[in-house]
């Protein structure tokens, strides 16, 4: 208390008691995997589609990740980290060891060919191959320093550009490749005030691997990629293990995985290794859940076989989707299949962001989706739903829709997603409106505060919807006081709060009993 030594008046700030608990995020999600471009095994934030394409390029054949940060921006996600992984050249590693090399690229770059006072290359593909580019007059009377650029694989033209030498022309060779082609880039070879058209030649460029690249040495033997790309190191901050360092991430996903193991980089168990990793690392953070995907191309009766094979998936924190969803994709110009994960995450934050973490992800729109992989009927989603399969069904005049909401636990009581969810989301805001607490005088008084607070917090929940009762004593209780404090634990230095909450459960069943009965036989009632 300050001390006064002149007569006046005199005004005092006092700290109020009440330091309100606000809710934390529920929609942050990581995505790990394979893209064409950006920095290796970082962390990188994120906010929309426009800042993933400059840092990680398109969407790119064999490879899921686009797909996936794509479909969760689509369907309401708002911010994520993306984690690209994989091998390259200085990678010694053989298959199913640890990469060595903290440098290696995801997709290692290739050689650049001449092509008079530029460079082209071959941009990764799925499956490399020799690629030609052609230098040929431009049709019709033209400056000197336009010509054609075209892309061949054999006989067949991929891609044909009309360009010009010239920098400061719209058409100029390094702008109009960049922007347009997906098979090669073109950069300055020379000074630009010196280039000239390029003579009419034929060069052959090889184009990368997307997924399954080289290693220097030993005749640039392939190396496959294993589950450790995936994982990571936590020291190290890489794969998985970079994810720990951020706090607010709440949904984890790997649909590179599955692009691994189509290829035949991954076998089941380096992809079963995988999955478990994910699991692991989100029960170990203790706030966020990983959503797994199924192998590609397995019928209702395959998926089951699978996931009794997969017994060990048996966590709250880990949620699987079937089947795969077919979307329109840039990059064929075609439909295909891709993991649902991405997709599921954008659900989960549009629901969170609608409704409340607390209201099952379910019953809800696919955007983005034009078909399944697999049409599931009622009875097999009858034999799927009781194992934690979640399933997404087409119904006709509803589109495509989210219809399950289980968690991979066995144990009842975390039995629905929404529920371990919104436990993540009470758990993470309680911890974080509280740390005011630690080093406070243990006494009364500050039980009292935190009685009052974490009530106050646990009150407005309930007005929301998320708890279940009529009434607030019905739907909760907080307990910090002598009881929960004894004299051994205040000379501890520990403060003990009870809590004990009423979460909603989401209508999985809805049954309509109807009867037949006579009329004059009774009375309706309403």
């Amino acid at each position: 208390m300050p001390t006064y030594l002149s007569p006046g008046v005199y005004v005092e700030e006092v700290p109020s008691g009440s330091r309100p608990i606000q809710g934390v995020g529920t929609s942050v999600a990581a995505f790990v995997g394979f893209a064409p471009t950006g920095p290796l095994n970082t962390p990188v934030l994120v906010p929309n589609w426009s800042s993933y394409v400059a840092q990680f390029g398109e969407f790119a054949e064999g490879c899921y990740l686009a797909h996936a940060v794509y479909g969760y921006l689509n369907n309401g996600g708002s911010i994520c980290y993306v984690v690209r992984v994989g091998s390259g050249p200085d990678d010694g590693g053989e298959n199913g060891s640890e990469p060595r090399s903290r440098a290696a690229a995801a997709v290692p770059a290739a050689e650049p060919a001449a092509l008079g006072p530029f460079r082209i290359a071959a941009l990764p593909r799925n499956g490399g191959g020799q690629l030609t580019a052609e230098v040929t007059d431009s049709a019709g009377d033209v400056p000197e320093d336009r010509f054609t650029l075209t892309i061949k694989e054999g006989d067949n033209t991929l891609e044909s550009f009309d360009v010009s030498a010239r920098k400061g022309n719209r058409n100029y060779v390094v702008n109009q490749v960049r922007q347009n082609s997906k098979l090669v880039t073109v950069e300055e070879a020379i000074p630009a005030g010196q280039l000239s058209r390029p003579a009419n030649q034929s060069v052959t460029i090889s184009s990368p691997s997307a997924l399954v690249p080289t290693r220097g040495g030993d005749g640039d033997a392939p190396v496959k990629l294993n589950s450790g790309h995936f994982m990571g190191d936590t020291d190290e901050r890489t794969g998985l293990g970079g994810l720990e360092e951020i706090d607010e991430i709440t949904m984890v996903a790997v649909p590179d995985a599955m692009a691994a193991y189509e290829r035949g980089a991954l076998d089941m168990d380096g992809l079963k290794a995988i999955q478990l990793a994910m699991i692991s690392h989100c029960e170990q953070m203790g706030d966020r859940m990983a959503i797994l995907d199924p192998p590609p191309a397995m019928k209702a009766k395959d998926i089951l076989d699978w996931r009794q094979v997969t017994a060990a998936y048996d966590s709250a924190h880990s949620a699987l989707y079937y089947p795969w969803i077919r979307v329109f994709d840039p990059a064929s110009g075609q439909p295909r299949l891709v993991p649902p994960s991405g997709h599921m995450a954008g659900v989960w934050a549009r629901t969170d962001a609608q409704r409340g973490v607390h209201k099952a992800p379910a019953n809800e729109v696919v955007r983005g989706a034009i078909d399944l992989g697999t049409q599931i009927t009622r009875g097999e989603q009858g034999l799927l739903n009781p194992v934690g399969i979640n399933c997404i069904r087409v119904f006709p005049g509803r589109g495509v829709r989210v219809w399950g909401a289980r968690t991979l636990s066995s144990d009842p009581a975390w039995r629905y997603l929404n529920v371990r969810r919104y436990f993540n989301y009470l758990e993470e805001s309680i911890l974080d409106g509280t740390q005011w607490v630690v080093f406070e005088p243990n006494d009364r008084s500050l039980w009292a505060r935190i009685r009052r607070n974490v009530t106050a917090f646990l009150l407005q929940e309930w007005r929301s919807g998320a708890l279940f009762g009529n009434q607030p004593q019905n739907a909760f209780y907080v307990k910090c006081d002598e009881e929960t404090n004894p004299v051994e634990s205040v000379d501890q230095g520990r403060v003990v709060c009870e809590i004990g909450v009423a979460p909603v459960k989401p209508a999985e069943f809805v049954v309509f009993r109807l009867s037949q009965y006579s009329e004059g036989g009774g009375e309706l009632t309403e």
